[in-house]
């Protein structure tokens, strides 16, 4: 009988050992992902429609790394727009979280988004895991060829002496990314950010052409995307939110730095992947992305797009978003307009 007793407590604590260590292997399989992946089809999503800026680059990663061979299996892009990127957002730090297999390329708003009273996403980046910096862009303060003004500092100086004098638009709503960009001079120069009278307009050609029909005075946009319209001589670039001078067209633009006022800022665009991905994943994609961007390939997608090349691996990224958060947050703070 007692031989029995320690027979059955013997295969009991063997049980629960193996359950335990059972366990243990799941979890460990879990939080390292498989060592065979990828194992299917993956996926990037652009959250918006087609043709714009996240859609393109999403397109151009996918094309890379399937036409270069770094990946074997197919990568699929998919658009979901709504809420200027928020409403895909939100699934994608819910529904998606553990999802090894969908990607996301983001821009500023994802900070923006989350930071604003009225932006419309209680989610930021930090439910995501960031992979790469790929691009940079950044913005730039535009007048038509006739102005009055002949430098930032002309329009500054004009602001101070009277905010309601000068028009400023974008085509972004206000709190969001060309506002932010048009008042950032004037928040360093001292002027109350909410002073400054800022007409928003469906994107960056409306705005133009806001300027142009002399309903604007001045207009925060894509550095990358006013060089058609120097060329044309419509309008002057006074300055450009870069740490230094930009090649190119506009290689004689001054940078902000250069007016006097000591702030900068870029608009960048990156990959992301959710929040609990895997740490083979992650391994996988970080060398893969980075391996990607100093290819030929995408070199070739760079001068198509007029892109110009940043790249970030996961670490460098994320400690660069932390930092303009923060920078976002002041600017949204000074215009009452935070969370």
């Amino acid at each position: 009988m007692l031989k029995k007793m320690i027979s059955v407590s013997l295969a009991g604590i063997l049980a629960v050992g193996l359950a335990a260590c059972s366990s243990e292997e799941s979890s460990q399989a879990s939080n390292n992902g498989s060592p065979d992946y990828p194992e299917r089809g993956l996926t990037i999503v652009a959250p918006s429609g087609a043709g714009g800026g996240w859609d393109l680059t999403a397109r151009s990663i996918a094309k890379t790394m399937n036409n270069s061979g770094l990946i074997e299996e197919p990568i699929m892009v998919e658009n979901k727009p709504g809420g200027g990127g928020a409403v895909y957002m939100a699934e994608y730090a819910t529904k998606e979280v553990d999802n090894d297999y969908m990607l996301m390329v983001k821009s500023p708003p994802i900070l923006i988004n989350n930071s604003k009273a009225e932006g419309n996403s209680p989610y930021g980046y930090k439910d995501t895991t960031p992979l790469a910096q790929l691009t940079r862009d950044y913005g730039a303060i535009v007048v038509r060829a006739d102005s009055e003004f002949q430098t930032l500092t002309d329009v500054l100086d004009a602001v101070k002496a009277d905010p309601t004098a000068v028009t400023f638009a974008g085509g972004s709503a206000p709190g969001s990314m060309d506002h932010l960009v048009g008042i950032l001079p004037a928040f360093e120069y001292g002027i109350d950010p909410k002073s400054v009278k800022y007409v928003s307009y469906d994107g960056g050609g409306e705005a133009v052409a806001a300027l142009l029909g002399d309903n604007a005075d001045v207009i925060a946009t894509d550095a990358s995307t006013i060089g058609e319209y120097m060329k044309s001589g419509d309008v002057r670039v006074l300055a450009v939110s870069a740490p230094e001078r930009l090649e190119g067209e506009l290689s004689e633009i001054p940078t902000f730095k250069e007016e006097g006022i000591d702030t900068e800022f870029t608009i960048w665009r990156g990959i992301f992947g959710p929040k609990n991905m895997s740490d083979s994943a992650y391994k996988y994609w970080s060398e893969k992305i980075e391996e990607m961007s100093g290819s030929e390939e995408w070199k070739q997608e760079l001068e198509q797009n007029g892109w110009q090349s940043e790249y970030k691996n996961g670490e460098d990224f994320e400690e660069y978003l932390k930092n303009q958060e923060e920078l976002i947050v002041e600017l949204l703070t000074a215009l009452d307009m935070q969370k």
